[in-house]
């Protein structure tokens, strides 16, 4: 079993090495965080945690350093090229448009080294941003935890139930299994993620986990409007049952009046947003014509019943 310039074993190893045994033989890794935002800090923190060394971190903001002292303590704080210079494995964790001027300003300023890998966490990029780095001998990896953060020590333990988009070139085995073991050492489960597929798989998460969280922000004001003291107290239990429905049953979990064919119900909704809450109106309007589509595809709402929901609104209402 040899192993190459990246510390990675060649052989017939699995893509997705999980036992102890295999993960106490990979060698250890100096890393170098750039920069310490709620996603970089507990990442480093949680490589530090399997074994890795932490070599420095990219701090500026007063919150930055902050969480360098509770998640990284101990760990020097430098500048960006510094951090990769001294790293066998690069951690970029910047925002998405930021992405691309880093990695060329670090090729550009030397910090970058054959036989470095060099990770982003970026869910809305593959690895194609990372070719200038790759051009100078990095191994290129995107790795992108399917979770939120808030920066604190929770989020280490939120790892072990995520997990993590993995991203290499095209025909790369040696990139996914070193992004795979990561993810691993993480504490989350690795998900193999093309490249061309990059794009959509990110706006998925973006549609379903950020779009819902407006979501239930308006329903939660909708309440409090209607005299609802503790809207989270009504919603909490609602929610919950709805979400877990449609992760088991997809859109047979679909419930409500779109998916009886209440039209008049429905004509009533339209009709008291327009008067008390015109903001929410359009969104209402377009997620209820979705849930009837899905709701109609699926067998939930029967065909005959569906039109009436159609024409209210579609404007009849």
């Amino acid at each position: 079993m040899s192993t190459d310039r990246h510390g990675v074993r060649s052989g017939t190893e699995p893509d997705f090495p999980r036992t102890a045994a295999d993960e106490r033989s990979r060698p250890r890794l100096r890393v170098g965080v750039i920069s310490a935002g709620r996603v970089g800090s507990v990442l480093g923190a949680a490589l530090r945690r399997s074994g890795h060394e932490l070599g420095a971190v990219a701090a500026v903001s007063d919150a930055a350093l902050n969480r360098v002292a509770e998640l990284l303590p101990g760990a020097p704080v430098r500048p960006p090229d510094e951090v990769a210079e001294q790293a066998d494995l690069v951690l970029l964790a910047v925002p998405d448009d930021a992405l691309d001027g880093l990695v060329r300003g670090l090729v550009r300023a030397g910090s970058l080294r054959s036989g470095q890998i060099v990770v982003h966490t970026s869910g809305a990029h593959g690895v194609e941003v990372l070719e200038p780095a790759a051009s100078v001998g990095v191994m290129p990896v995107a790795l992108h935890p399917a979770m939120t953060f808030t920066g604190r020590p929770e989020d280490l333990e939120r790892l072990t139930a995520a997990t993590v988009a993995v991203t290499a070139r095209q025909d790369d085995e040696a990139g996914f299994s070193v992004g795979a073991a990561l993810a691993v050492e993480l504490g989350a489960e690795p998900v193999r993620i093309a490249e061309e597929s990059r794009r959509l798989y990110h706006a998925a998460l973006t549609h379903g986990a950020n779009h819902l969280v407006t979501l239930i922000n308006e329903s939660a004001q909708l309440l409090r409007a209607a005299g609802v003291e503790a809207p989270d107290r009504v919603l909490a239990p609602m929610l919950s049952a709805a979400l877990d429905n449609s992760l088991r049953y997809g859109d047979r979990a679909i419930t409500g009046p779109v998916s009886r064919g209440d039209a008049g119900t429905v004509r009533g909704h339209l009709e008291v947003l327009g008067e008390s809450e015109p903001e929410v109106l359009a969104g209402y309007v377009q997620l209820a014509k979705r849930t009837a589509a899905r709701a109609e595809s699926s067998g939930v709402l029967r065909s005959d019943d569906a039109v009436g929901v159609h024409e209210v609104l579609d404007g009849g209402w």
